[in-house]
C-alpha cells in the first residue's frame, strides 16, 4: 500500500510550483499586453531655399553651414552696380519731374512778375499824361487854338495808352496764375511715372540683398563668393525650428483615436530625455509601411501617416532623417 501512495504525493508536490509558474507567465503576459504601444518614425525638415529674383555674381556670403541666424539677418548679396545706377537715375528723373510740376503750379518767378508790374506802372503814367493832353487839346479846339486833326491825334494817343495799360494788367494777372490745367495734369502723370520707375529700380536693387525670413539654422550654402548665380537659384538652404516635424505610422486600429492636438512623446538615440510634441496632421489614406521602418512582421500591413511638431525650443534636439520612437503622452 505504501508503495502505491508515494508516487501520488510526489505528483501533488510537483504540481504546486508548476501552477505558480503558469500564474506568473499569465501575469507577465497580461502586463505585456497593457504596455503603451510604440510606433516607429523619423524626423523631417521642411527647408527654406533662399534665392534672388535677379542674376549676378555672388559678392558677399554672410553665413556658413551650421550657423544659427536671427530673423532679418543678412544672408548674402549679389553685385549691384547696374541696379544702383538705375536707381540713382530714376531718383534724379523724379526730382526733375517734380520740380517742373512745382514750377507749373506756382506761375512765373517773382522777378519776372515785378518786371511786368513795372511796365504796367509806366504805361499807366503814359495813359494819364495822354488823358491830360487830350483834355487840353479839347479846350484849345473850342478856343480855336488847334485844328481838328491835332485833337484827333491826341484822342488816338490817349486810347492807345489806355489799351496798353489794360494789356499789361492782364499780363500781370497771367504771370501770377499757375500753368494750364491740362499742362499740370500731364506733368503730374509724369511725376507718378517717375515714382513708379524709382520704386521698380529700388525693388531690383533690394533683391540683390537677401535676408533671413525667420530665425533658424543655416543647413547648407550652395555657392561660393565670385560665382555667377542665375536668377531663382537658391544660394542658402535654411531650416527654421518651426519647420522641423515628425512623421510616424500607426495601424488602422489606432488611427481613429488620434487627432490634431494630441500630445505625444518622442524618443531618439542620444536624446537626454523624451521630447514632447503635438500631432498636427492625420492622414486619411492608408499606405504600406515605408521600407525605412518595416520589419518582417509589419511589411505587409497598411498604416496611416501621422505628422507632429515639437515645440520651437525642442526642435534643435532633433535632426532630419533621424529615426525615432513615438508613444502617447
Amino acid at each position: 500500500m505504501s508503495g502505491r501512495i508515494e508516487p501520488a504525493r510526489t505528483s501533488r508536490s510537483n504540481a504546486l510550483p508548476l501552477c505558480i509558474a503558469l500564474v506568473g507567465l499569465a501575469a507577465l503576459s497580461a502586463c505585456s499586453r497593457h504596455e503603451a504601444p510604440v510606433w516607429q518614425g523619423y524626423v523631417e525638415g521642411e527647408y527654406v531655399y533662399l534665392a534672388s529674383s535677379q542674376s549676378g555674381t555672388l559678392a558677399k556670403l554672410d553665413v556658413q553651414r551650421g550657423q544659427t541666424v536671427a530673423a532679418s539677418a543678412p544672408v548674402f548679396a549679389l553685385e549691384a552696380v547696374d541696379e544702383t545706377a538705375a536707381r540713382d537715375e530714376a531718383h534724379h528723373r523724379l526730382a526733375a519731374a517734380q520740380a517742373l510740376l512745382d514750377d507749373l503750379q506756382t506761375g512765373k518767378r517773382p522777378p519776372e512778375v515785378r518786371v511786368t508790374e513795372a511796365q504796367l506802372a509806366q504805361a499807366e503814367a503814359t495813359a494819364r499824361k495822354a488823358a491830360l493832353q487830350l483834355a487840353r487839346d479839347e479846350a484849345q479846339l473850342r478856343a480855336g487854338g488847334i485844328s481838328q486833326a491835332q485833337l484827333d491825334d491826341s484822342r488816338a494817343q490817349a486810347a492807345s495808352s489806355a489799351a496798353q495799360v489794360r494789356e499789361l494788367q492782364n499780363q500781370v494777372r497771367v504771370a501770377n496764375l499757375p500753368g494750364r490745367v491740362a499742362q499740370i495734369a500731364a506733368q503730374a502723370a509724369d511725376v507718378e511715372a517717375a515714382q513708379a520707375t524709382l520704386a521698380q529700380a529700388q525693388w531690383k536693387l533690394d533683391q540683390k540683398r537677401v535676408t533671413a525670413p525667420a530665425a533658424g539654422l543655416v543647413y547648407d550654402t550652395l555657392y561660393r563668393v565670385g560665382e555667377w548665380v542665375q536668377a531663382g537659384n537658391p544660394v542658402v538652404q535654411m531650416l527654421p525650428p518651426q519647420n522641423v516635424k515628425l512623421r510616424f505610422f500607426v495601424p488602422e486600429t489606432v488611427v481613429g483615436s488620434l487627432a490634431p492636438g494630441r500630445k505625444i512623446l518622442v524618443h531618439c538615440d542620444g536624446c537626454a530625455a523624451d521630447v514632447p510634441a503635438t500631432i498636427t496632421w492625420v492622414s486619411n489614406a492608408a499606405e504600406y509601411t515605408p521600407p525605412v521602418i518595416y520589419s518582417n512582421e509589419q511589411r505587409a500591413k497598411l498604416v496611416f501617416m501621422i505628422e507632429a511638431h515639437p515645440a520651437t525650443q525642442d526642435a534643435a534636439k532633433l535632426h532630419p532623417g533621424q529615426p525615432v520612437e513615438v508613444r502617447l503622452q
